[in-house]
């Protein structure tokens, strides 16, 4: 067999395993959250409209040819607990797709806001650790027509600001602070409970990480202290004789 058939054939089952989920998941909503020691966070909410209509009950247009409505995303992610800071659109496989920014000053309020509403959050010291606890529960579902192939995913990721000690995604922890939990969107739009467990050191990553600088800092300033101080002595023996 010629070595350009062997690679394509290689291709050919690369792209087999990726459709079916195997390396690469086509996700239709994502929450990724960026979470603060006190309790503030950051949530961007990438979703396709059609998700988002089916998902949080929305009534936004579907259609690929027909713009999004900024301003009424906007407005829809809005309310007395959370501020949107940006709202932006993309387009892939003939749908349209919403990518939102929202700010919380108290994770635990979250809820209040009707698009988070299926989640109850629960954040706190639990003995020396930060517990976080987030279920996400049943839907405002509305029955959408779309081009679904019944593969797609729905995620909630969470950067955490400090040293992740447990959690219960059943995957590692990625680059060090953050946790994935997956979720295929049959499922979820069947309401399929989701429980999101994590606990975190108290104490911020990059608080020790200044702190390990510093003192590594102190070490080598004493390192050099110490030489030039031996150096100094020898030189004032050597000038007494």
């Amino acid at each position: 067999m010629r070595i350009g058939a062997v690679i394509a054939a290689l291709l050919l089952s690369t792209l087999s395993i990726s459709c079916g989920g195997g390396l690469f998941r086509q996700y239709e909503y994502e929450e990724e959250m960026y979470l603060s020691l006190d309790g503030s966070a950051t949530i961007d909410v990438n979703s396709s409209v059609a998700a988002l209509n089916a998902l949080r009950g929305s009534t936004f247009d579907t259609r690929p040819n027909v713009q999004v409505d900024r301003d009424a995303v906007r407005n829809f992610f809005s309310s007395p607990v959370t501020r949107v800071t940006s709202v932006r659109t993309s387009r892939r496989s003939n749908r349209r797709f919403v990518h939102v920014r929202v700010e919380v000053d108290d994770i635990r309020r979250l809820g209040e806001a009707p698009p988070f509403s299926w989640s109850s959050y629960q954040f706190g010291k639990d003995g020396d650790l930060l517990s976080y606890r987030q279920t996400v529960g049943p839907l405002v579902a509305r029955q959408v027509s779309t081009n679904w192939e019944g593969q797609e995913y729905v995620a909630f990721r969470m950067h955490l600001p400090s040293k992740v000690l447990h959690q219960n995604t059943g995957t590692p922890v990625r680059r060090g602070n953050i946790v994935v939990w997956e979720q295929l969107l049959t499922d979820r739009l069947q309401g399929v409970p989701l429980a999101l467990e994590v606990n975190v050191e108290t104490q911020s990553i990059l608080y020790r990480t200044l702190w390990l600088f510093v003192a590594t800092a102190l070490a080598v300033v004493l390192m050099f202290g110490g030489m030039i101080w031996l150096i100094v002595r020898r030189g004032a023996k050597v000038t007494a004789r």
